[in-house]
């Protein structure tokens, strides 16, 4: 089911943290596609690297008010926690997808609180942003550039933008609002601050196998 739902949100994917995250983050060792976050990873190999005390198994909130069952780490500790989905959820092993924790950078030095300015340029190319205030918005989506595709480990990428929690009612946030794809230039993303507020590294397919 998972895989699905990582499917789901990387065909959408593919396709506002304050600034002093963002110094934390400068700091952090980048994220790769291997290890704790490669396809062969597992709950046991969670336990072996964080221990047993900071890894909990059980279920999470999902899109639409649905539960998923995953495995977090340090789930007391805000800017340490990360969320694990697994391709097997009864052996709770091969890598469907992680959360990663706010204070980590991800590769190419993706981290929480980037502007999508910053982001098309370590991407080389614009892209697009799913609209707002809904289960499924804010998602990017590349379909050029160097998050195009899979990274070094063969896993991807994904963005996810939020606007902050208030907004001028003088503001008109209609054109970046529900079911649409706004270009990563839209001025209003600068206007109302959007950012980076999710980093998400998934597998679409066990890599080496056929897709």
């Amino acid at each position: 089911m998972l895989k699905h739902l990582f499917l789901g949100s990387l065909a959408v994917a593919l396709l506002a943290a304050p600034a002093s995250a963002k110094e934390k983050n400068k700091t952090a060792e980048p994220v790769a596609c291997s290890g704790v976050f490669g396809y062969d990873s597992s709950e046991k190999l969670l336990i072996e690297t964080y221990g047993k005390d900071n890894v909990v198994a059980g279920n999470v909130d999902g899109p639409e008010g649905t539960q998923l069952l995953a495995t977090t780490v340090f789930p007391d500790d805000l800017e340490k926690k990360m969320v694990f989905f697994w391709a097997d959820d009864a052996t709770r092993d091969g890598l469907s997808s992680v959360d990663l924790a706010p204070t980590q950078v991800a590769p190419f030095g993706i981290r929480v609180g980037m502007t999508a300015a910053e982001v098309e340029a370590i991407n080389g190319a614009p892209f697009t942003i799913g609209g707002f205030w809904w289960d499924y918005g804010g998602y990017a989506g590349f379909v050029e550039g160097k998050l195009a595709g899979p990274l070094d480990g063969e896993c991807y990428l994904s963005l996810q933008f939020s606007p902050p929690d208030e907004i001028s009612p003088a503001i008109d946030v209609t054109p970046i609002s529900g079911d649409v794809r706004v270009p990563s230039d839209e001025g209003l993303l600068e206007v109302l601050g959007v950012r980076i507020t999710q980093i998400t590294l998934g597998y679409a397919f066990e890599p080496g196998a056929d897709e």
